[in-house]
């Protein structure tokens, strides 16, 4: 018994049928690692915060000045630090340097101060979490004084200088002469971020 042909259109729809379920599937995977990426976002600060605790890095024995011990700076090498700063969307606050370049000899502690002020018409909480580039050299960036070390928390209205006290180790490959410290802001109030976390855990 011979089977009829398949017409053209039945053949249209069955990959049109086709066409509709991959789009799917790749829109729940799409909405999947959206949701993925949101979740971290907010859960890097308080990530940030258990890996200084575990490991000890914000503690005052540790923010450079062992390393440091009053070094000698090679005064035969001078390396250009850009800073810059990102505030996200959720973040009332003005946030930048007061100087945006800074010339520096590895092994000399310089200090450069960011000013912030809050907008918003109450408290708020703020973490400043740093990054560089290129990002080995953040292992000969010391820190020996900053406010990223601990939460931030600046009354409604008000403005601030915080200070951010460094050095660079003289260890510092050759071939780095430049580098750009990044410091991106968070806010991290408990009714900013409490919500957020549970509804990204809901979802």
């Amino acid at each position: 018994m011979s089977q009829e042909p398949i017409s053209q259109e039945q053949s249209q729809e069955t990959v049109s049928a086709e066409t509709k379920q991959e789009n799917r599937v790749m829109t729940r995977k799409l909405v999947t690692v959206a949701v993925i990426m949101l979740a971290f976002g907010f859960a890097l600060v308080p990530l940030y915060d258990v890996f200084c605790e575990i490991t000890g890095w914000n503690s005052s024995l540790d923010r450079g000045l062992a390393v440091y011990q009053e070094q000698e700076a090679d005064t035969s090498r001078e390396i250009k630090v850009r800073f810059v700063t990102v505030t996200k969307n959720d973040m009332p606050w003005d946030f930048r340097p007061l100087q945006t370049t800074m010339k520096v000899h590895p092994g000399k502690e310089y200090e450069v101060a960011f000013r912030v002020k809050n907008r918003a018409n109450k408290n708020i909480i703020g973490q400043a979490i740093p990054s560089f580039s290129p990002v080995r050299v953040s292992q000969y960036f010391n820190k020996t004084e900053c406010f990223c070390f601990n939460q931030q928390t600046l009354m409604a209205g008000a403005a601030e200088d915080m200070p951010m006290r460094f050095f660079i180790d003289k260890d510092l490959p050759k071939e780095y002469d430049s580098i750009t410290l990044v410091y991106t802001l968070h806010n991290v109030s408990e009714e900013n971020v409490g919500p957020k976390l549970q509804k990204v855990a809901a979802n």
